[in-house]
């Protein structure tokens, strides 16, 4: 009998499954975080890799390095404890440095907001002669350098 740690998978159905290309796949393999072996000329993933795989993109999904992965991976052969505190300590990394990128993005936010408030505001309001004719003469002049430059 066959259990679920004995299933093999191919780069195929691995590729599949994840949503990610068997390039990739062979990426993470030459940066020795999958280990498939092999049966002539095809690569054969274990219930092992398939789970690798799963906390690769994990790791990538939060922003963790591929180096960061792999000192995470690698730390499942030496101790389980060790490897949860180092992953619980770069988790935590990168909320804190996740949280700060948005508090930069919803204050970029705001300022684009008003703005275009301000923006609306001006462009809501009748244009004077004076900037009617600058236009005008703005237009001329850059119709002139066009066909100057042909």
């Amino acid at each position: 009998m066959t259990t679920k740690t004995d299933r093999t998978y191919t780069i195929s159905e691995l590729a599949r499954e994840f949503e990610v290309t068997p390039r990739a796949l062979r990426f993470y393999e030459d940066k020795g975080l999958l280990t498939p072996r092999r049966e002539g000329m095809n690569r054969v993933y274990s219930h092992r890799d398939r789970g690798r795989l799963q906390l690769i993109l994990r790791g990538k999904r939060v922003g963790l390095s591929l180096l960061e992965i792999k000192e995470i991976l690698d730390l499942y052969k030496v101790d389980q404890r060790a490897q949860a505190q180092t992953t619980l300590k770069k988790y935590k990394q990168r909320i804190t440095a996740l949280e700060a990128q948005r508090e930069d993005v919803e204050a970029a936010i705001e300022i684009l907001h008003d703005s275009v408030k301000q923006l609306e505001d001006f462009l809501a309001k009748p244009a004077t002669p004076a900037a009617i004719g600058a236009a005008r003469a703005f237009e001329q002049e850059a119709k002139k350098r066009l066909e100057d430059a042909h």
